[in-house]
């Protein structure tokens, strides 16, 4: 019965106030922490900008975007992508429909053209553009070649975003989606801005944009165990790799990448 209400359009749209809901306790419920302390202001006084992502970590945007924010979202066109784009429409964040793919049959059934295009123009006219730098379905947190096309034709900044809970759980899924839970510390992370220049390599531009989101869902994993308080960027030093709820072979995958 569950699946045959994700199903439907209508199903998708209940199911989405639910989550929608959800979200609320679990904001009204958490103590947040802003890190840097001036991250908000820092990030107003760069115009409109990209909020990256990593998939699976992204469920919380909604409760942690300051009010003033204009966001606008990229979200899939798939069953899924009607529930957050629900749960998006509650908290007044508007909906790019499109997403990114590999192959260009990929990208083309999935409106990824559309979705840049349609991106550039919300960013041109002062909107944040927010999105998930990594494609389904994987590999996870390897930034995709979307977010870099973006990020040139716009000529407007990546900002890294992280949002942690102190408990949560993860999904046995391609992006290990962690679903957050209520009470403890609600950490709200934002990194330096990464410029990208039009002669930048992709695989170049890629890989600054995976260190920022490591660096920043490093950050926020600290914040949300109580290993680490509120600081200046400068003073963040070196941080271990965040904790994804990974699997000893995957834990060590990712070591061998390091």
């Amino acid at each position: 019965m569950i699946k045959a209400l994700a199903r439907s359009p209508a199903g998708q749209r209940t199911i989405g106030r639910l989550v929608a809901g959800w979200l609320r306790l679990l904001r009204s419920t958490q103590t947040a922490v802003i890190d840097p302390p001036d991250a908000i202001a820092e990030a107003d006084r760069l115009g409109p900008f990209i909020l990256a992502m990593w998939h699976g970590e992204h469920f919380m945007l909604p409760v942690a975007r300051p009010d003033h924010w204009q966001v606008k979202a990229i979200i899939s066109r798939s069953g899924d992508g009607e529930i957050i784009a629900t749960v998006c429409e509650r908290f007044g964040i508007g909906a790019i429909r499109a997403s990114a793919g590999v192959t260009p049959e990929q990208i083309h059934r999935r409106g990824g053209v559309m979705g840049l295009i349609a991106a550039l123009r919300e960013l041109e006219q002062g909107a944040i553009v927010a999105l998930t730098a990594d494609v389904p379905k994987g590999p996870r947190r390897r930034a995709g070649e979307g977010i870099v096309a973006m990020a040139r034709h716009s000529g407007r900044p990546v900002v890294p975003f992280a949002v942690a809970t102190t408990h949560r759980f993860h999904l046995d899924n391609w992006d290990r989606a962690a679903i957050n839970l209520p009470f403890g510390r609600f950490a709200f992370v934002i990194g330096e801005p990464i410029v990208i220049d039009r002669d930048e390599a992709v695989a170049a531009a890629q890989r600054r944009i995976e260190e920022g989101l490591d660096r920043v869902h490093a950050r926020a994993d600290l914040l949300v165990k109580g290993l680490a308080a509120p600081a200046p960027r400068a003073e963040w030093g070196p941080l271990p790799r965040p904790d994804w709820g990974m699997s000893a072979s995957e834990t060590s995958e990712e070591a061998g990448r390091g």
